[in-house]
């Protein structure tokens, strides 16, 4: 029999390679209050993490005008990148992705963000350019996480087969998308807004406290190759 070999790791990037919820509210309550709009409350925010902001919104202010609150959000979100506020990924993390490279494994991100809301982290001069062989986002995918047809262009494109792969990432829905697409999930649980009994069991191979543990993780699980 074969045996199929780990040859790939996917990453979520909010919560997981960064941290970006508290970051989001703030910034997301900025635009807000630039329109004119009550912010929102914390408990709102947290409970609608996950699902892509042009859908969240309208349930975070009810009755906000998207098409003004998309290029005042756009603007806002690039200053707060700039000026070093939101999308920073720890040294500790761009470490892990040394090792995981070192490893022989291939990285990609997959993410419910949109094209203009990942573009900036996939610049020729930003940190992922020389780690990240490929990004997957709304834009560039026919289905959204939780649905496991998320995967099909990330694995197709690659040349991979389901459990070639392993997916990282902080959220029930990429879990859901992960385990009914076949691919081995990893809970990372480090920004506290989830806890692992949030969780469907089926379909978390494993679970860490913070990124950098995905390294000896991933050498757990059947497929690495050593």
């Amino acid at each position: 029999m074969v045996r199929i070999m780990i040859r790939a790791v996917a990453i979520d990037v909010d919560d997981t390679l960064c941290m970006t919820e508290e970051a989001s509210f703030i910034l997301e309550n900025e635009v807000l209050t630039a329109m004119g709009r009550p912010p929102m409350p914390r408990s709102l925010h947290l409970q609608t993490w996950g699902e892509p902001l042009l859908q969240a919104m309208p349930k975070r202010s009810p009755g906000l005008d998207l098409d003004r609150f998309g290029p005042l959000f756009h603007d806002a979100m690039t200053r707060h990148v700039s000026d070093g506020l939101l999308d920073v990924i720890p040294p500790e993390n761009l470490h892990a992705l040394d090792e995981l490279l070192a490893e022989g494994f291939r990285l990609m991100l997959l993410t419910s963000r949109t094209g203009p809301e990942i573009r900036h982290m996939l610049e020729p001069d930003h940190a992922l350019s020389s780690r990240i062989t490929a990004a997957y986002h709304r834009d560039n995918t026919r289905f959204g996480k939780p649905d496991p047809r998320a995967f099909d262009e990330l694995l197709s494109q690659a040349g991979l087969a389901p459990p070639e792969c392993v997916y990282v990432g902080d959220s029930p829905g990429d879990a859901l998308a992960a385990g009914g697409a076949g691919v081995a999930f990893i809970a990372c649980l480090q920004s506290g807004v989830r806890r692992l009994s949030d969780f469907d069991p089926r379909y978390v191979t494993a679970s860490i406290s913070a990124f950098p543990e995905v390294v000896p993780t991933i050498k757990t699980l059947p497929g690495y190759g050593g």
